[in-house]
């Protein structure tokens, strides 16, 4: 007889409401280096891991990727086996599908995972481990991208990890309901949270985003866009490392490389 798989993990709130994670599905379906992972395998597994009470979020991912990777297969995890059966109506094998599982990843070997306010509950010391359980699941060549939004979905942030590490960092925020763009401060993720204060450099690339966004203050005459845009490219003036091209910003996106952010970093490493 077969043992049984461990799980890993500790179950998640389970909160989550429908579009809460339609940010980062958007990138998802648009980033090139997703769509290289996606694209080298014949019908490429993706993982989403914690997709809390409701499979709702899990179903819009299954279906926007569809409209990119026709062929994508998704697979929702959970280790509360009630969220598993409840979900199971949603499920359309196989393009779509839930089962138990946690960071193991129920043994599948996925080319992608999306674990979305799932490190969120742990401590900061956890999220290494859990990285290294998910990577030791993932696919060669695979991408793990690990995050945390609000409830709503308008301030996000996320880190793509490889099996070489952490690789970029990207905050997403709808800029319409910005007061600063620092408030994505309260959701950055796990590894981050913590490390936003004047010694790190992560409190550093927030304030001078904010200083920039201060700066580009006219251009609100042109809407939010138009200021969060601008205030991005002033960001790259100051020197920092910035990724993403100017349509990615009027998106509210930004995305800089980990480690221009790393912990540990000091302030005006990543922006000489």
């Amino acid at each position: 007889m077969a043992r049984a798989r461990t799980l890993i993990g500790a179950p998640t709130r389970g909160t989550t409401n429908p579009n809460r994670l339609r940010r980062i599905d958007r990138w998802l379906t648009a980033d090139q280096g997703v769509a290289r992972v996606l694209s080298a395998a014949v019908a490429p597994l993706v993982v989403d891991l914690g997709y809390g009470a409701s499979p709702v979020t899990t179903v819009e991912l299954a279906r926007r990727l569809a409209t990119a990777f026709p062929d994508v297969r998704v697979l929702g995890l959970e280790l509360d086996p009630e969220r598993v059966a409840a979900a199971a109506p949603a499920a359309d094998p196989p393009r779509l599908d839930f089962r138990q599982g946690g960071f193991e990843l129920a043994g599948t070997r996925p080319v992608l995972v999306r674990a979305f306010n799932v490190l969120r509950q742990y401590a900061e010391q956890d999220v290494l481990p859990a990285w290294e359980a998910m990577l030791g699941s993932l696919a060669p060549g695979g991408l793990l991208v690990e995050g945390t939004c609000d409830e709503i979905g308008r301030l996000c942030s996320w880190v793509t990890v490889t099996h070489d590490g952490p690789r970029t960092l990207t905050l997403s925020c709808k800029a319409d309901t910005l007061d600063r763009p620092s408030t994505v401060a309260e959701r950055l993720p796990k590894a981050l949270i913590h490390r936003n204060v004047p010694s790190e450099a992560v409190h550093e690339l927030l304030s001078s985003l904010d200083a920039c966004w201060a700066t580009a203050a006219p251009f609100a005459a042109f809407g939010p866009r138009a200021r969060w845009t601008e205030a991005v490219r002033l960001l790259t003036e100051r020197g920092w490392p910035v990724l993403s091209r100017r349509h990615r910003w009027r998106l509210g996106e930004l995305t800089v490389p980990w480690d221009s952010v790393a912990p540990g970093l000091r302030p005006g490493r990543g922006c000489p």
